[in-house]
């Protein structure tokens, strides 16, 4: 697998927490860099360890898996964009925040925590991807992480700034890219065959 599709399933994971994120920062009436940065952390810490988790998981079928690996992972990835399309459809629209709302200036971890496990059990399923590529799960885990990270800290900064003003529906565009992720993994299998 290379990094490209790798980068590309990360901002796909990471569209989850962007969203949840932004419509967090809506809540707010000013950007403080080092809360977000808290925020930010948290949210890419489980986006990074929920794949790590599905890869060790599926060790155990890695034998089983290394034939079908192409078929895995792009069922894998279908499942879990055509559940992000459904929701970004479903939720498409509602209003992501009740923009009147206020948070605490103390950062509610068991909150941040209980919405940071939620948006990232898609990742545990999708590190059942990286069992063919050993190799590389280091690396997938540590872009995924990073790239939560980046993407959750910007969507505090853009819900704070502009959050009553966007209205683009990030966990459709999410689904969207590992739907296209996975057939790019099963195309590039079935061509090399």
């Amino acid at each position: 697998m290379d990094l490209l599709s790798i980068f590309f399933i990360a901002i796909g994971l990471s569209m989850d927490s962007f969203a949840v994120c932004m419509s967090q920062g809506m809540c707010r009436q000013r950007f403080e860099p080092v809360r977000a940065a808290k925020v930010a952390f948290v949210f890419g810490f489980f986006q990074a360890v929920m794949p790590l988790i599905g890869f060790a998981l599926g060790l155990g079928f890695s034998k089983w898996i290394a034939s079908v690996d192409h078929w895995v992972a792009f069922a894998i990835l279908g499942i879990i964009g055509g559940k992000m399309i459904y929701e970004g459809l479903r939720d498409g629209k509602e209003a992501p925040c009740d923009c009147s709302c206020q948070q605490p200036a103390q950062i509610n971890f068991r909150r941040v925590i209980a919405l940071s496990f939620a948006t990232s059990i898609d990742a545990l399923a999708a590190g059942l991807i990286f069992v063919p590529f050993k190799d590389v799960v280091f690396t997938a885990v540590t872009m995924i992480g990073i790239v939560c990270f980046v993407f959750c800290f910007a969507g505090i900064y853009l819900g704070i700034r502009f959050g009553k003003n966007i209205q683009i529906n990030m966990v459709l565009i999410g689904g969207l890219i590992l739907i296209a992720i996975g057939i790019k993994i099963l195309g590039d299998h079935l061509l090399s065959a």
